[in-house]
């Protein structure tokens, strides 16, 4: 009998740490930075991840420039990936899928051109932003 309690004992304690690591998005957190640090492969990766902390916690106060593996540029040959024959648009789908891969987080369901299936550079770029913003917006 005293096993089965230390069971449900030690699952509710790892529920609660799941619960705890989920609701301050530390697990976010880790994976950005890991995700950062493997990017830049810095010859000082310790010093490296200290710099990054300070960025997301300057980024917390200016609500900007969130450390993130994607820039405009890679934003746009995304866009340019999934229009090879520059229709100047996307579809909805492409759109989704693409958010998904790039990594955002909470971008808009549907955006402006949605209604048509076809999403512009202009607004792919804009909710890839905003939603990448959010995915890197881990220091909170």
């Amino acid at each position: 009998m005293a096993d089965v309690h230390e069971k449900r004992s030690s699952k509710l304690r790892s529920s609660e740490a799941n619960d705890y690591l989920l609701k301050h998005r530390i697990t976010d957190l880790f994976n950005n930075m890991t995700a950062q640090l493997i990017y830049a492969r810095p010859d000082k990766p310790k010093a490296f991840l200290i710099e990054t902390l300070e960025q997301l916690k300057k980024s917390r106060s200016t609500k900007t420039q969130y450390p993130c593996l994607f820039d405009e540029s890679n934003i746009r040959s995304v866009f340019g990936m999934l229009d090879p024959t520059g229709r100047g648009y996307i579809t909805l789908k492409q759109y989704k899928e693409a958010m998904i891969t790039l990594g955002a987080r909470d971008f808009e369901a549907n955006p402006m051109g949605s209604e048509n299936d076809k999403i512009n550079l202009d607004t792919f770029l804009r909710e890839a932003i905003l939603g990448l913003e959010k995915a890197s917006a881990t220091f909170d």
